[in-house]
């Protein structure tokens, strides 16, 4: 009797029809590794959720750096062949390290590994940051992919030596600028750290003063002064400043405040 061979699961995202059939086409030849592919970030999205609910998890995702350049749609499904082209169907374009990032937050099982055309210290680290495992050229060997591929499952963190220094560069002065940041937004109230996550999640003035019960007045004292005690001179700029301290977006879903007896 044959001893049972544990399978990795992996799904290819790229734009690129020949880079992504030639991949996923020597993957596929691998005994332990099962391939599926997706042209673009929804419909990456959509093969997870399916792989999920069908009890078929994915287990690392290889996705293009530069992936969204264009908006195809790639059926995803069990490959010994070529990637299978979809129907035509064309989506919003999705970068690769916010499809990273998107699969950290929902599925944070499944690792990711992220392909490059070129070395890349600033997109790399911000690469990290969003949750990839890797960072791996495109025209490395099958079997420094396959390394990879397994050292990631392990927990592992990869990246060519080449970018070591300039990574940790990026990622040192991204923590200063995380700081500083952080710093600023816990000068604000409380009140004003609610109004300043409403302006991330792209509410304007009218829809922030319904959101928390208060005037237009109100809510436009409130802004300028978010926008003064953070060091900006635009919404645009606050919020930026507000994502890289991990502010996040209010809940468009839920209630942010009670309604209260007067206005704040």
């Amino acid at each position: 009797m044959g001893v049972a061979v544990a399978r990795i699961r992996v799904l290819v995202v790229d734009d690129h029809r020949i880079f992504a059939e030639s991949l996923a086409a020597a993957l596929a030849a691998e005994p332990d590794v099962d391939v599926s592919a997706a042209g673009s970030g929804p419909a990456a999205m959509r093969a997870l959720e399916r792989a999920q609910g069908e009890g078929r998890r994915f287990d690392v995702l290889l996705v293009d750096a530069d992936l969204g350049a264009v908006a195809t749609d790639v059926v995803p499904g069990q490959l010994r062949g070529p990637v299978q082209e979809g129907a035509g169907q064309q989506e919003g374009a999705v970068d690769g390290i916010s499809l990273v990032a998107g699969v950290r937050s929902g599925q944070p099982a499944v690792r990711t590994v992220v392909l490059a055309e070129r070395d890349d210290p600033r997109r790399a680290a911000a690469a990290l940051q969003a949750g990839a495992g890797g960072w791996v050229a495109k025209d490395c060997s099958l079997s420094r992919l396959l390394a990879v591929i397994r050292g990631v499952l392990r927990d592992e963190t990869h990246l060519p030596p080449a970018l070591l220094t300039g990574v940790l560069r990026e990622l040192t002065a991204a923590r200063k600028h995380r700081t500083e940041s952080e710093r600023l937004v816990e000068s604000l109230t409380p009140r004003e750290r609610e109004v300043l996550r409403c302006m991330v999640a792209g509410l304007g003035r009218k829809a922030v003063a319904e959101r928390l019960y208060l005037s237009p007045h109100t809510v436009r004292t409130h802004m300028q002064n978010v926008l003064g005690k953070l060091g900006v001179h635009s919404t645009l700029a606050a919020v930026a400043l507000a994502r890289r301290a991990g502010v996040g977006p209010v809940d468009l879903a839920g209630n942010v405040v009670e309604r209260g007896g007067q206005l704040a």
